[in-house]
């Protein structure tokens, strides 16, 4: 049975808006990823309005306009459509897994903006709220960018991951500084280097193949991580500022698993 949101699932919602782009969760008591978008249009008020028509096939649990408001349109129990062809973990029907947020900004195709400070206290607010109540681990709290590499770049090297974690939200570690006249391995390049780098990157959850080979696929990856952790250049490039962060992110993940 589909459940439209009538109520909202947290005060900290200011206005709903049901999206009929919903359907039950599969195999999936309860979500235990959050995925972080940005919407891609030019007003919080047109995503919501696209988000809301049967004919997008699109849909999202919240969106956070840029003076900090949030609109619920999926209940959390239900799944919603904003994931896509997606993977994490090995697991692929991500929005079956996941809470979608659609952080209002026209994205790098429309002028991308920086996340103004009402709307990412908002982002801090809410996604406490859900990681709280749904018992999110912080390895788990996604950029969509993360879980769809070859399709997706939101939310983007603008978005502040470190500020989420000093709340509690997701896991960061500091980056390491690029070091001058360290331009990496590039797209072409083979061998074993290669294949650590694609290994790490798979323990962590990415959907990557073990090639040893710097492809396409890898490259888009590559840049995803850097998008998310080490945001000061987003290159695609293995260099050793991006494999050490990742290194010490793998270190702080295990870390936080031993501890629970």
């Amino acid at each position: 049975m589909h459940r439209v949101i009538v109520e909202a699932d947290t005060s900290i919602v200011d206005a709903v808006h049901a999206s009929p782009n919903i359907e039950p969760r599969r195999d999936c008591a309860r979500p235990d990823m959050l995925i972080l978008h940005y919407t891609a249009m030019h007003s919080a008020e047109k995503a919501i309005e696209w988000l809301a028509r049967p004919e997008s096939k699109v849909s999202c649990h919240y969106v956070i306009g840029r003076d900090g408001r949030v609109t619920q349109m999926v209940a959390e129990d239900m799944r919603a459509w904003h994931a896509g062809v997606s993977r994490w973990a090995g697991e692929t029907d991500l929005n079956s897994r996941s809470i979608g947020i659609e952080i209002d900004n026209p994205g790098h195709d429309l002028g991308y903006l920086e996340f103004p400070e009402p709307q990412m206290r908002a982002v801090e607010r809410l996604a406490a709220d859900i990681v709280r109540r749904q018992g999110i681990a912080a390895d788990r709290v996604l950029a969509h960018s993360d879980v769809a590499p070859l399709r997706k770049i939101d939310p983007g090297e603008k978005f502040d991951w470190g500020r989420l974690a000093r709340s509690g939200i997701g896991l960061w570690v500091e980056p390491v500084p690029v070091r001058s006249g360290d331009a990496g391995l590039g797209l072409g390049y083979s061998g074993e280097p290669i294949a650590l780098v694609q290994e790490m990157l798979r323990s962590y959850g990415y959907g990557i193949d073990i090639t040893a080979d710097l492809d396409f696929s890898t490259e888009a990856i590559v840049r995803a991580f850097q998008r998310h952790f080490r945001p000061s250049r987003v290159d695609g490039c293995i260099d050793q500022s991006t494999i050490t962060t990742l290194e010490r992110l793998l270190a702080a993940r295990d870390t936080l698993r031993a501890m629970v």
